[in-house]
């Protein structure tokens, strides 16, 4: 009866996905699909749990593991993310539209590119929080549609860059944005320690005890919005946002002396010896130095210790899903904000550039109805995320959405029209050094203004400065060789003209249009 009312339930998951997979993303762009590969509806995030028979019939709930900076090569140090990709899929084109905190995160949040949220930097007029609340991009995220079509919602941890974790005035709580129900946000989290925590009607003050360490906090403080959630008999968001492993990547008190030996990643890329081809604000990088070889690799160290805690939170979210009988009607996904580089092409430890390194995130999904152990080819990017979770939810679609849902991906379907580029943007920022540490430490990587296409087989970067870079990634994945002055002008002229269209669209449409780019 049990097995049987799970499958059900699943089922039902699956239903409402595929009823709305003719409108996943709106209008005459929704692209052809095919099924690819069976799918399971008796198998959820991890399997198992038994169904409460009293509870009634839900639709999915959705679990969205955020971290800060994590790059892809930590993935493996994550033994419950590692088997999260067994139990559902990994997409190995995912990418962010802005390899920065916080115009990453205004895009996951609404499903829109940089060009369109206003948010192009972490402070300032040209981003940060301010900017974001400024505009009312608060009032369509996801959280908005879900809590609208009744779902519970809670954010724990990370929301964006200069949000105010204090009170808004005397006898007043913190300012909570619309569309979250539980509201648990650090405003300078990323020590771990000494932070202030914002709840919907206080500031509570955390020091440097153990117990105080803010990953756990918010293991903690998730898995009791899951019991409430439950007890509610009613749907449920939950977004835990860490702070990890974003510099200065603080270790849990158990993992502080954790792997000793491991090291930076390091291939041809790494301290690269030919930096003739690259454009100017990167080409004259010297070669590191031995004492930064060290500090990368000390770095590198602490990032691993860092992200353990963030992985035993997945383990403890796992298993209290099953406990509670739900785990078969929830989804899980992780990802990051955008990735990390450390002594690729001679750069210390930052991100902000087009590379790989900074741009290409995990994405990794399981839940009713997904294919377990499959690998999603198809390019996806942050800005999918939004009209994913309210499709899978069966909300009302977010009507100033750039992005496209990935739901009938995650159901084994191939589509037949998919995007063929994805763009990426960034703000240079001369001078920001000195305010913003994701723009320092020099030799980090600070480069000007420029907009990206990334295919599945290239990518092409436009510069302010009028300079260009374009790598044929079949034959050179590690960017190694810009080959930009080598493109026919016939070619340049096509990867201009489909730059342009791509950082002028606005809205699904316009924006799957401009997506089908050449290589």
């Amino acid at each position: 009866m049990q097995a049987r009312r799970s499958q059900l339930i699943a089922l039902l998951s699956l239903v409402v996905v595929l009823g709305a997979i003719a409108g996943c993303g709106g209008g005459s762009h929704a692209p052809g699909l095919r099924r690819v590969a069976a799918t399971t509806v008796t198998t959820g995030s991890g399997g198992g749990g038994s169904a409460d028979p009293q509870a009634p019939m839900t639709r999915p709930n959705i679990v969205f593991v955020l971290t800060d900076d994590l790059d892809t090569s930590l993935v493996k140090y994550m033994p419950h993310v590692m088997a999260l990709e067994h139990d559902g899929v990994s997409f190995s084109h995912y990418f962010v539209s802005d390899s920065l905190c916080c115009p990453a995160r205004a895009s996951i949040f609404t499903g829109e590119l940089p060009h369109d949220t206003g948010v192009f930097t972490n402070s300032g007029p040209d981003g940060g929080w301010n900017v974001f609340h400024d505009r009312g991009d608060e009032n369509q995220t996801f959280a908005t549609a879900l809590q609208n079509a009744g779902y519970r919602t809670a954010l724990m941890g990370k929301y964006l860059n200069e949000y105010p974790a204090r009170p808004e005035g005397p006898g007043l709580g913190p300012y909570v944005p619309p569309g979250w129900g539980e509201w648990d946000v650090a405003g300078n989290g990323y020590p771990e320690y000494g932070y202030n925590l914002a709840k919907a009607d206080r500031v509570v003050h955390h020091g440097y005890q153990p117990s105080d360490y803010l990953t756990n906090v918010l293991a903690k403080n998730g898995l009791g919005f899951l019991d409430q959630s439950v007890k509610a008999r009613a749907p449920f968001l939950l977004e835990v946002a860490t702070f990890a492993p974003h510099v200065p990547a603080t270790p849990a008190p158990q993992d502080r002396n954790r792997f000793p030996g491991v090291t930076a990643p390091r291939d041809a890329s790494f301290d690269e010896a030919d930096m003739s081809d690259k454009p100017g604000w990167i080409r004259d990088h010297p070669l590191l130095t031995p004492a930064q070889l060290t500090s990368i690799d000390e770095a590198y160290r602490r990032r691993v210790r860092s992200v353990q805690a963030v992985d035993r939170m997945i383990g403890k979210i796992e298993a209290k899903l099953k406990r509670l009988g739900v785990a078969d009607n929830t989804y899980i996904v992780f990802s990051s904000d955008n990735g990390y580089h450390m002594g690729q092409h001679r750069l210390t430890p930052g991100k902000l550039t087009a590379y790989d390194t900074d741009i290409r995130v995990p994405l990794v999904v399981a839940g009713p109805g997904v294919p377990a152990g499959q690998q999603i080819d198809a390019l996806a990017e942050n800005i999918d995320l939004a009209p994913t979770f309210a499709q899978l939810a069966g909300a009302k679609p977010l009507a100033g959405a750039d992005g496209h849902s990935l739901a009938p991906l995650l159901q084994g379907f191939e589509p037949l029209d998919w995007r063929t580029g994805v763009l990426i943007e960034h703000r240079g920022r001369a001078g920001s050094e000195a305010t913003d540490p994701d723009y320092a430490p020099a030799g980090s990587g600070n480069p000007p203004t420029y907009e990206a296409l990334r295919t599945a087989t290239s990518l092409y970067v436009e510069y302010s400065d009028g300079e260009l870079e374009y790598y044929d990634l079949r034959t050179d994945p590690l960017e190694l060789d810009n080959v930009a002055d080598q493109l026919t002008p016939a070619h340049a002229a096509q990867l201009h003209q489909a730059v342009i269209a791509l950082k002028t669209c606005k809205g699904a449409a316009s924006c799957w249009a401009a997506e089908h780019a050449p290589s």
